[in-house]
């Protein structure tokens, strides 16, 4: 605050970064509502269809190692899009962040307000296609670089960013094998799956940073709420939801019989080193 004062004493105005992906993300998880429980969200939509030790299992494992179909499981995810989806399309969202106001300034809030449906949508399907809960730093406050790393190759799958559903299969993999957290988070964030995260970052530098300072989520995205003109938001929520659900209803933590491909097989094996 000093700095700022001292710049504008002396006609030096301070110059102002532009946001990126990470700064959007850091923004929409701020808002309530935005981090969802993995336990509260799969005991919700559980309870009533299945008995008490079914809904324990998949708390405690997965939906598909609970004995859940994969019929049903995709048939909730589509309600979970369906949700998210209305709500993006007709309903401001309740914007209020505890922190990071100058930043907040710089970022549309209709385009916190799409990225944290967004977020919603993501971790909602990674919990029924049976990834575990998000990581958060150790005060709850921040997300953790691996996290926010898987959380980009999500969103690289959503926009059908090259070699995105390879990674986010090599990490379900992972997980599903009983791969060490430091292990994961080290491929996430230094080894294999970290220079396919770099890509996706450039991949957003390129296409939504524009896309911020051209005005499109001012004009794509209802931030008062009332239907949106002409369903832009509408069908494109959707196509990239249904776009990370068809990666995740086929890895070998959702899928028993999962196969991998040659390139899912090389980007594993490159893991381990």
């Amino acid at each position: 605050m000093l700095d700022k004062i001292k710049g504008s004493q002396s006609g030096l105005l301070p110059e102002k970064r532009k946001p990126d992906i990470r700064d959007i993300i850091v923004l929409a998880f701020k808002a309530p509502g935005v981090r969802i429980s993995r336990a509260e969200f799969l005991e919700r939509e559980l309870k009533f269809r299945h008995p008490r030790e079914t809904v324990d299992k998949a708390i405690a494992s997965n939906p598909a190692r609970a004995g859940i179909s994969a019929d049903e499981i995709d048939r909730i995810a589509d309600e979970v899009i369906n949700f998210e989806r209305n709500c993006v399309s007709g309903i401001s969202f309740a914007l209020g962040f505890p922190g990071g106001w100058s930043m907040a300034a710089t970022i549309p809030a209709d385009m916190a307000q799409y990225y944290g449906y967004t977020l919603r949508a993501i971790q909602k399907l990674l919990y029924l296609y049976g990834f575990p809960e998000i990581g958060f730093d150790s005060d709850g406050a921040q997300l953790d670089s691996a996290t926010f790393n898987q959380i980009m190759l999500c969103l690289g799958v959503m926009n059908g960013v090259a070699g995105a559903n390879n990674g986010i299969k090599v990490l379900a993999k992972g997980l599903s094998v009983g791969v060490e957290r430091k292990l994961l988070n080290m491929a996430l964030t230094k080894g294999a799956l970290y220079p396919l995260v770099k890509e996706i970052m450039k991949w957003f530098g390129v296409n939504v940073t524009k896309k911020v300072f051209a005005g499109f989520f001012r004009k794509a995205i209802p931030v008062l709420g009332g239907f949106l003109s002409g369903g832009t938001t509408f069908v494109l929520f959707k196509k990239c939801c249904d776009n990370l659900k068809k990666e995740l209803k086929d890895t070998y933590l959702s899928n028993l019989n999962h196969k991998e491909s040659p390139e899912e097989t090389l980007m594993s094996f490159r893991m381990k080193d």
